[in-house]
């Protein structure tokens, strides 16, 4: 059986897709609950014809028409590659203290007796001897092995919110700000991209991220790729003979007299020449383009699909300067926490592992870093339903050829709580941001993150 989330999450999710992006905003599931950054944008379809990709293009005004788009992608390409952000969020609060579990803090197996794991059942973490990863995240141990990943063991705010909706919402926009409408990566694309390369910003989830909900420049989401004309129960050889007929019927009545037949021939015609112009770009997702290394699942659907086709496009020269995108399941566990971590932190691993080889073994691996984030972690204590509830600093990882590849902050540990029972976070996120867009971006932080000034800087590249 799968896991429980807590009931609000799950109402929120389904608002929050159908609402935010038709501009009418969010029902209020908690008081106070902020709107989504971008709520309210204008969206357009477009296809993008050199990258053989259908988008979803969000603007606040006007949009270009797509052969204005077309030629602002060209010119972005023709400009070089730019370093790549790569936002992958994990849904529902992170247990932190199960991906790195504090086996050696005398106070942990006290917290969580029955929940806790076993000593020496994972590796332990070279850093900090107190802490052993989970089974399930060994990519993830072989990747901070080899300098690739650097750990966040305790990142958060201070007065963390534990509503997944409005601790989100803070992660997403760069701020502890309710009223926040823009996404920290769109304001920093606002400040560095153009008002003709929507595909500067990239959603992979189909619909707009709200990391990338930018204020003046487009940003896209990619739709789905399937540009065929079809008709259930038809394919292969006679497939092929009625697309054919359709377009020369099309072709046959585009110049009718007859506005109900001329239209509908124009639609028939346009169609047919879609397809002819997506044959060299379709992709079957049951038969996607083969990654020179092996994803989970063969990369045939799901978040290896996603990672393998951004690689993909990354090397064919799309002119991508941040991406985001939400990792598989969910992290909601106040239920049967073991069985579903187990589950999803292994997929969510393995595929990173995956994709840092994919963009290692196609030239890509200096270009993109990865920040890997979830809104919250979990309560220290166990609760009484084999889960835990919703807690306060969590984990965090940034990946990539120049990520640091060393510890950020420091673990606590579970002697000193803050005030509300919750493990103390030792980094701000904004801090990260802020040390993300300067490092690695070369963007002063202070444009994008509010009172950046006040925030340390880690070190997260070499």
């Amino acid at each position: 059986m799968a896991h429980t989330p807590c009931n609000n999450f799950r109402r929120g999710e389904l608002l929050r897709a159908a609402a935010a992006e038709a501009g009418r905003g969010l029902p209020s599931i908690e008081p106070g609950m902020p709107l989504p950054a971008g709520t309210g944008l204008d969206r357009r379809s477009f296809l993008l014809r050199s990258a053989g990709l259908g988008l979803s293009v969000f603007a606040a005004g006007r949009l270009s028409g797509l052969d204005a788009l077309e030629a602002g992608v060209a010119q972005a390409q023709a400009g070089g590659p730019s370093p790549v952000i790569v936002s992958v969020f994990l849904d529902g609060g992170l247990d932190g203290l199960s991906v790195l579990a504090p086996v050696g803090d005398p106070h942990y197996r006290a917290r969580r007796p029955r929940l806790a794991l076993p000593d020496g059942a994972g590796g332990r973490f070279a850093e900090d001897d107190r802490l052993m990863w989970h089974p399930a995240a060994g990519s993830l141990a072989t990747l901070h092995a080899e300098g690739k990943l650097s750990v966040l063991p305790a990142i958060g705010y201070t007065d963390a919110d534990q509503s997944h909706f409005t601790s989100r919402h803070y992660w997403e926009v760069g701020t502890t700000s309710a009223s926040e409408r823009t996404g920290w990566l769109g304001r920093y694309l606002d400040r560095v991209g153009t008002m003709d390369n929507p595909v500067q910003g990239l959603s992979l989830d189909g619909r707009l991220s709200p990391v990338l909900a930018s204020g003046r420049v487009p940003v896209a989401a990619v739709g789905g790729n399937d540009y065929s004309l079809g008709a259930r129960g038809v394919w292969g050889e006679v497939g092929v003979r009625m697309q054919q007929a359709v377009h020369q019927l099309g072709a046959a009545h585009v110049g009718a007299s007859d506005p109900a037949l001329r239209h509908a021939a124009t639609a028939a015609s346009n169609v047919a020449k879609l397809t002819e112009q997506m044959a060299p770009f379709k992709i079957d997702p049951k038969n996607p383009p083969v990654p020179p290394v092996e994803y989970p699942n063969g990369a045939k659907a799901g978040f290896p699909l996603q990672l393998a086709g951004l690689s993909w496009l990354l090397a064919g020269g799309l002119p991508t300067r941040a991406v985001a995108v939400r990792g598989p399941g969910g992290y909601d566990t106040h239920e049967r926490q073991p069985e579903e971590l187990q589950k999803n932190l292994q997929l969510t691993a393995d595929t990173l592992l995956a994709f840092q080889r994919d963009l290692e073994a196609r030239g890509l691996a200096d270009r993109v870093l990865t920040l890997v984030w979830s809104e919250f972690g979990r309560r220290v204590e166990e609760n009484g339903s084999m889960g835990t509830d919703h807690g306060a600093a969590g984990i965090g990882f940034i990946m990539g050829t120049r990520a640091g590849g060393r510890m950020i902050g420091e673990f606590p540990g579970l002697a000193t709580l803050d005030p509300a029972g919750n493990l103390r976070a030792t980094s701000d996120y904004r801090a990260v941001y802020a040390s993300i867009l300067e490092q690695w971006l070369g963007f002063d932080a202070a444009a994008v993150i509010p009172n950046a000034a006040k925030f340390g800087r880690p070190r997260v590249v070499k």
